[in-house]
């Protein structure tokens, strides 16, 4: 598969506005001494039973406790607030920590601490308005007792906590307004939650966790309800029928679920949202007719669903919006209808895959605000024009897969967006010229271009000489073309350039050895310096054999590194340089010509997982050292002229009879035909030719023990006359020239 742009489920950003800024507010204030009695003894022993100080960066070296760090406490004496956050605390939560008894707030997040919370955690901490004990490695089922009735917060966020919610656990949290217990384990049915109990309730977050089952009603009564997150669940059935009733509500999260049903158009009663994210769900129907009086909106994330008909034209009235995601469903109609030009705000837009229709839309360039746009996988025809260039901060666009013309008009075009970092156009200009000459040479654009992907054009013509210029170009999709000629050297001069794909072209000649000075796949710190930077919708990509699950490319950083030349008619030897590329991670030169041996270089590439030799004119023995690619995931050498056993004991033997199929040759597990047996004298020779060959040097050890042996014999017999001066020289000679032939 060439390089494609496909969305995945993505976190939204978040809402500017903290739901817990008070909690910030009360961390700062703490620190505010007061004047109070000498702390409690029994707190004090309560506190150092509680944690193990040794290995924290904590000094609590004061006689009195209401003076060590972290420490808050009443006027008498008693330890209030314990405020211990990223304190490198190890440990279990000691049962001693209950007799804090006045504790108010607990702060114990971004720590170390394991194991489980005693069944009545609780039970003696009946003043506690805080429990913060997020990111932390606690496990185990949520404790049996209820938070008290005091309780604002509880934010247990990032564990290991497993098992089923208690139904009782929020029964008597009257006055709760923020409940975190997301990313861990629970599973069961989101507890149901009757805001008729707990009036003051803002913010709910369930998700990253195992919940399944349908959600529960009840959220329409929360009337102070601004925040409700439950994705990344197994949770079914549709939207809770209520939740338009939550006046209040500002963002609504529930990607990677399995709801279905429709959005009902009673959402658009809720005014103030600004965040509605339902992807990678299975919801059907249309897009509410009135959906534009959410006019607060900023980010609408609906791909991966079954949403299908037309775009309502009032969504162009969501005039705060600054990302529009609609992919990967079944919405028509023609683009050019809408009018984008109220969406000023607009900061990425990803249409993929559905069926929209008509001209690209000129509308689009008046959201000058654009940093991504992608309109691929979709029926649009026509050519990109000139006002694209006021689209000054786009830095991703990808229209693959339509109908486009032109593309000299559009390179030509497009090289003076100077933000440009991903243009992608797979799948277009079918049949045209790949632009170069007089038009491109001497261009300055594209000087921020590190991925371009134009595979499946059919193009003809040779890879331009324009690319030489792009110093900060990481990625190279031209697959599936028509382009002929040979493999430019100068693509080894490129200093950011780590993912080449040529594969399915006619390209003819060898492989250059210039290909392996590629400095981004050769040195660390060269690749290091070129990858930084977010990558704003996703780019998926599947190995170009497809025997590797598809890959989610959000960061440069995560970006495969690969030199894929298979379906050509390159030939030659493999060069031995090739052991250089030690950051390769797929080589795929399968389908050509290419002969020689394959080169036991290739074991120093340690970091490749797929490597396809197939459909060459291979020769010579599989290299035993090929087994000390530890990551090797693929590997085939079908249809070659291999010969001798596969090696032994080694990883190589895992892969399946197809890898090796093809070389009549070959023979040993796992194919099927056995290696015929050697007899002893067969077997020394042989061990004799694998010590020649460990050697490195290439001298016939065996050979030259034989011939000394034969010198041996022959000083024997003739030990006397070598005592004359002239059969000492001619026994020198003789021997020099035995060893000299053998040597050479």
């Amino acid at each position: 598969m060439p390089l494609s742009t496909r969305t995945m489920a993505v976190q939204p950003s978040h809402l500017t506005k903290s739901y817990f800024l008070p909690l910030f507010i009360l961390f700062i204030t703490s620190g505010i001494s007061t004047t109070h009695a000498a702390c409690s003894k029994m707190d004090q022993q309560s506190l150092l039973s509680s944690f193990d100080i040794a290995s924290s960066s904590l000094n609590w070296s004061s006689n009195d406790c209401c003076r060590w760090e972290g420490i808050t406490c009443d006027m008498a004496g008693r330890v209030t607030h314990l405020l211990l956050p990223s304190k490198r605390l190890k440990g279990v939560i000691s049962p001693s920590l209950g007799n804090l008894t006045h504790l108010t707030h607990l702060y114990l997040s971004h720590n170390i601490l394991s194991g489980h919370l005693e069944a009545g955690f609780f039970l003696s901490l009946g003043r506690l308005q805080i429990l913060d004990l997020s990111y932390n490695l606690l496990s185990g089922e949520l404790p049996l007792s209820p938070p008290p009735s005091c309780i604002r917060v509880v934010d247990l966020s990032s564990n290991q906590f497993n098992g089923k919610t208690p139904s009782s656990f929020l029964q008597r949290a009257w006055n709760l307004s923020n409940l975190n217990v997301s990313n861990n384990l629970l599973k069961g049915q989101i507890p149901s939650f009757k805001c008729s109990y707990s009036p003051f309730v803002r913010s709910l977050d369930f998700s990253h966790n195992d919940f399944s089952g349908i959600i529960p009603l009840g959220l329409g009564n929360c009337s102070k309800l601004e925040l409700f997150r439950a994705g990344f669940n197994n949770l079914l059935g549709t939207l809770p029928s209520d939740i338009h009733k939550a006046r209040a509500l500002e963002e609504v999260s529930l990607p990677s679920n399995k709801l279905s049903g429709t959005i009902d158009e009673n959402i658009v009663n809720l005014t103030n949202l600004i965040i509605l994210d339902l992807n990678f769900n299975q919801l059907s129907g249309a897009l509410p007719l009135h959906i534009g009086k959410l006019s607060r909106l900023k980010l609408i994330i609906l791909h991966f669903n079954n949403l299908e008909s037309y775009l309502p034209t009032s969504l162009m009235n969501c005039s705060s919006l600054t990302e529009l995601n609609l992919g990967y469903n079944q919405f028509e109609g023609d683009l050019s209808v809408l009018n984008f030009s109220k969406l000023t705000k607009l900061i990425k837009l990803d249409l993929k895959n559905n069926h929209f229709t008509g001209p690209l839309p000129i509308s689009v360039y008046s959201c000058k605000s654009l940093i991504a746009l992608r309109l691929s996988s979709n029926d649009l025809e026509g050519q990109i024009q000139h006002e694209i260039l006021s689209l000054k901060s786009l830095s991703f666009l990808s229209l693959s897969y339509n109908r486009l013309s032109n593309v000299t008009g559009a390179m030509k075009i497009l090289k003076d967006c100077k933000s440009l970092g991903v243009l992608i156009l797979t799948n277009n200009f079918l049949g045209e010229e790949m632009p170069d000459g007089d038009l491109m040479v001497g261009s300055s654009g594209f000087q921020n271009l590190y991925i371009i992907g134009l595979s499946s054009c059919q193009l003809t013509g040779k890879v331009p000489v324009w690319l030489s210029k792009l110093e900060k170009l990481k990625g190279l999709d031209l697959s599936f073309n028509r382009l002929t000629g040979p493999i430019p050297g100068w693509l080894g001069t490129l200093p950011s350039l780590s993912f080449i794909n040529l594969q399915s072209n006619f390209i003819s000649g060898e492989f250059p050895k210039e290909l392996c000075r590629l400095q981004a796949l050769r040195s660390e710190k060269a690749a290091t310096q070129t990858r930084h930077g977010v990558i704003e919708l996703p780019v998926y990509y599947q190995s170009v054999n497809g025997s590797v699950t598809r890959l989610q490319v959000k960061y440069l950083s995560n970006m495969p590194t690969l030199i894929a030349l298979r379906n050509n008619s390159l030939s030659g030897n493999i060069p031995r340089d090739i052991g250089q590329l030690q950051l390769l991670q797929e080589l795929n030169i399968g389908f050509n010509k290419f002969s020689g041996n394959i080169p036991h270089q290739i074991s120093n590439l340690r970091k490749l997982e797929i490597l396809d030799l197939s459909r060459n004119h291979l020769s010579g023995e599989i290299p035993a050292s090929l087994s000390s690619l530890s990551f090797l995931s693929s590997f085939s050498v079908a249809y070659n002229n291999l010969q001798g056993q596969i090696p032994l004991g080694t990883q190589l033997q895992g892969f399946n009879a197809t890898a090796f199929e093809g070389n009549p040759g070959l023979c040993g597990s796992p194919l099927p035909n056995k290696c015929p047996k050697k007899s002893p004298g067969d077997s020394d020779t042989t061990k004799g030719r694998e010590d020649a060959h460990d050697s490195g040097n290439g001298i016939p050890w065996l050979q030259i023990s034989v011939s000394l042996g034969f010198i041996v014999g022959f000083w024997g017999v003739c030990g006397p006359l070598a005592l004359s001066r002239s059969w000492r020289y001619a026994y020198f000679e003789f021997f020099s020239s035995v060893v000299d032939r053998f040597v050479r």
